[in-house]
């Protein structure tokens, strides 16, 4: 079965300035391959490179360099573009028209008539939970309600490949739960999804594999599970009755010794030190243990490293 999304060393350089253009490179000589039915989350910083990269799968822009296959075909195929979706960073619609008057064009640009129109925007809109605002005009909404009619509209043809840039954007904390929880929904159908995004906890509970992106190069690519072996920490160790000349001997081990209440203590240990010898001179002086914690890096923290730990290059090309 071939990949739902396919990148060989996909390249794009811009020209920028005015008196003397040089070529930039946007994009430099990304490979990737991400399985039917997957969440692909495609995380760098602004600047890196993620738009270009969508706008290159979806052909609204050509590559300098390399290829791109989708759905085992060119990228930009007719027959590719009627199984994809996509949704842009800052979706854009004709605000005199209401959201179901929007969705009921696109849907008969994929071929829906009469009761078909209606009954398909109307499930779409229950999915990215506008109820009486469809019948507002458009120019009432707020950016997140833009948003959801956005998303709207690139799950209206039921696409088996879903582009998604910047999907949280503009959302409140309820909006985003509907779009985590509905991007669930179509992976369960078998839906691709790839989505860029900046919000990395979204990116950790929803990918099965993510990639990271700087200044245009692949930095990182892997299973969420396996980055997720991410690097011990520390260990939170909160105990009970803790006299004070327990605390001053464990003190000196930990990084920080907080109070949070009588004789209650949150103890925050480096990796180095392992719990079971304070954990046995707690028990021994009399404490009770409350609970014990390993604390591990997160995938935002594992970002960080990889970006910061990306060589800066040159902005043109000789």
């Amino acid at each position: 079965m071939p990949a739902a999304i396919e990148t060989q060393e996909l390249t794009k350089d811009f020209l920028v300035g005015f008196w003397r253009p040089r070529p930039y490179r946007a994009l430099d000589g990304l490979t990737l391959s991400i399985e039917a039915g997957e969440v692909f989350g495609f995380l760098g910083p602004n600047g890196a490179g993620k738009s270009t990269t969508l706008k290159l799968l979806l052909q609204l822009i050509y590559p300098t360099n390399g290829t791109a296959r989708i759905l085992g075909k060119p990228a930009g195929e007719v027959e590719v573009r009627r199984r994809i979706g996509y949704l842009p960073e800052n979706p854009y619609f004709y605000d005199d028209l209401t959201a179901e008057e929007v969705l009921s064009y696109f849907a008969s640009l994929f071929g829906l008539r009469g009761a078909d129109v209606a009954r398909r925007v109307s499930t779409v809109l229950d999915d990215v939970g506008i109820a009486a605002e469809r019948r507002m005009r458009l120019r009432g909404f707020s950016k997140g309600m833009l948003q959801r009619v956005g998303l709207a509209q690139a799950i209206l043809n039921e696409p088996d490949v879903l582009f998604l840039d910047e999907p949280m954007s503009g959302l409140d904390p309820i909006g985003r739960r509907q779009v985590r929880d509905l991007i669930l929904s179509l992976r369960q159908r078998g839906c691709t999804v790839f989505f860029s995004s900046h919000i990395l906890p979204d990116a950790e509970a929803l990918c099965s594999r993510v990639a990271i992106v700087v200044q245009g190069r692949l930095v990182a690519n892997g299973a969420v599970s396996e980055i997720a072996e991410f690097q011990l920490t520390g260990w939170e160790l909160v105990a009970a009755d803790v006299n004070e000349s327990l605390r001053s001997s464990i003190a000196g081990r930990a990084r920080k010794v907080t109070s949070i209440g009588a004789g209650r203590f949150v103890i925050d240990l480096p990796p180095e030190v392992g719990p079971d010898r304070v954990l046995a001179e707690l028990a021994a002086g009399g404490a009770h243990i409350v609970s014990l914690n390993p604390h591990r890096e997160t995938l935002e923290d594992y970002f960080i490293r990889q970006v910061s730990a990306a060589a800066p290059r040159q902005t043109g090309i000789d």
